[in-house]
């Protein structure tokens, strides 16, 4: 039975998770750092960096002790090393490579997206492929044609800013509290979809990628002639229709992508997939369009290391061979291009 350790760093969380060969998780630990931000109203790269630093030993030691195992019984690591933000993923890799040049275990990088995409498939081994994954969250939007295990391309991406990020500004610019979209996911529940209308961002080169800092300017347009606060009336509502517009923005470019590549299944993931209005229209919409939807668990949609060990764990069973490299290094974010050249 071989032993798999995740760590994950890309962030604001610290998280470590041991999974077997059978991908059965033995354990899962993150801590989050939402009260160090909170005054902020966002992440601050050097405070998270600094928290990791803190926590990342016991966060690990925690990990360990949860499963049942020593460091010796470890058989590989596997680390996230992008995207991200860089003085976080050093911490997580730095720590990481520390154990395995220790041990002479094998070092496995993984990317950040290509592990959301994996979380699905923590609770559904058996995914059709080829699959089309949305990877959507506070930092990343992204579309995925996900041919077999291993085999992603890039196919659409945010030109500006990212869902979870449009909606987290908005929480911030009307002072609903940190972190924002599970702020308006709750309130969003009481409010009429319909009563604001927003146009949908439309690329006029026919491409798949997204925009929504236009829907963010419309939304803040919306706000200051209302005059719209946390008091109003019409506040409920008004979240309600930022959120449905930012869920049909999200879907529509779905629309023209498995046109274009037909897919066998749907997968949406990252931490905007906790969106409870996001998680019922994408499996709605998976079944108007013929097509099974896999969503992970909420607590899977959250950055995490346990889909990082299984990405590490998928890498292994490939038969790639892994050893300990002062090479892997951290990056904060990568061109579409290069991302089939990350297995070469």
């Amino acid at each position: 039975m071989m032993n798999v350790l995740g760590i994950e760093t890309s962030c604001d969380e610290t998280s470590a998770s041991v999974l077997n060969s059978e991908f059965k998780i033995l354990s899962s630990v993150v801590l989050s750092q939402d009260e160090i931000h909170a005054p902020y109203g966002g992440v601050v790269p050097e405070l998270a960096s600094r928290q990791h630093l803190t926590s990342i030993g016991y966060v690990v030691q925690e990990c360990l002790e949860r499963a049942q195992l020593k460091l010796e019984m470890i058989n590989a690591y596997a680390v996230t090393q992008g995207p991200g933000l860089i003085g976080s993923l050093l911490v997580g890799l730095s720590f990481a490579k520390g154990l395995a040049f220790y041990f002479k275990k094998p070092l496995i990088g993984i990317d950040h997206l290509e592990a959301h995409i994996e979380a699905a498939f923590l609770e559904t081994r058996e995914i059709p492929f080829p699959a089309l994954a949305l990877v959507v969250s506070g930092g990343h939007t992204s579309t995925f044609f996900v041919k077999k295990k291993l085999d992603y391309e890039l196919v659409g991406r945010t030109r500006d800013d990212a869902a979870g990020e449009a909606l987290d500004k908005i929480a911030k610019f009307l002072d609903l509290g940190y972190p924002g979209g599970p702020i308006i996911d709750g309130l969003a529940e009481k409010g009429n979809p319909q009563k604001f209308t927003f146009g949908l961002p439309h690329m006029t080169d026919g491409s798949l990628d997204f925009s929504f800092s236009g829907l963010k300017t419309a939304a803040l347009r919306l706000i200051k002639e209302n005059k719209l606060s946390k008091g109003h009336p019409l506040l409920f509502d008004f979240l309600a229709s930022f959120e449905m517009a930012v869920i049909r923005a999200l879907l529509s470019n779905l629309v023209q992508a498995i046109k274009l590549f037909k897919p066998e299944s749907l997968v949406l993931c990252g931490g905007v997939a906790r969106n409870k209005k996001l998680r019922r229209h994408f499996t709605e919409f998976g079944g108007k369009q013929s097509l099974p939807s896999f969503i992970p668990s909420p607590e899977f949609c959250t950055d995490n290391a346990a889909m990082v060990a299984s990405l590490g764990l998928v890498k292994l069973k490939s038969g790639k061979k892994f050893s300990f490299s002062l090479d892997l290094n951290a990056y904060p974010r990568i061109k579409g291009s290069d991302l089939q050249n990350l297995y070469k």
